[in-house]
């Protein structure tokens, strides 16, 4: 896929040994970023909630890079090494859009000084975190096609 192909020349994902010990410990870690992100939110620390229900959304993803053997560089290369499983038929595209939106929040809360995440844009996210790890997982957990 030409996007990945570029991240892979230009160093932004890499070759490593695959490890489905890593994937597993990267979802636990997907998990426990939920939880800290709902615990945030429930005392209305929403700026937190918003950094701490990207890194659910970032960890489930890499799982299924170190599942692979990659090592990320870029978050933007997730989002594209994930669109190769769209394009075997292994993964909706939905999937995909969802970690590049939470990304693009979380991306602008981070650099762009006049923004900050809204209550109802964080709860969203968050409620949409269980639904990506657990997504994430069967995908890890499929026989990856060619």
């Amino acid at each position: 896929m030409k996007g990945t192909d570029d991240c892979f020349g230009r160093g932004l994902l890499r070759r490593v040994d695959p490890s489905d010990e890593k994937a597993r410990l990267s979802l636990a870690q997907a998990g426990e970023w939920a939880d800290e992100a709902a615990k945030a939110l429930a005392i209305g620390v929403v700026r937190s909630a918003m950094s701490a229900v990207y890194m659910a959304y970032f960890h489930a993803a890499r799982a299924v890079l170190f599942r692979d053997g990659v090592r990320e560089k870029s978050h933007y290369c997730i989002g594209l090494y994930l669109e190769t499983y769209v394009a075997n038929g292994t993964l909706e595209e939905e999937w995909v859009a969802l970690f590049d939106h939470i990304r693009g929040l979380r991306q602008t809360d981070q650099y762009n000084l006049a923004a900050s995440p809204t209550e109802e844009e964080t709860t969203s996210a968050l409620e949409g975190a269980g639904r990506f790890i657990a997504r994430m997982e069967r995908l890890v957990k499929t026989p990856k096609k060619q």
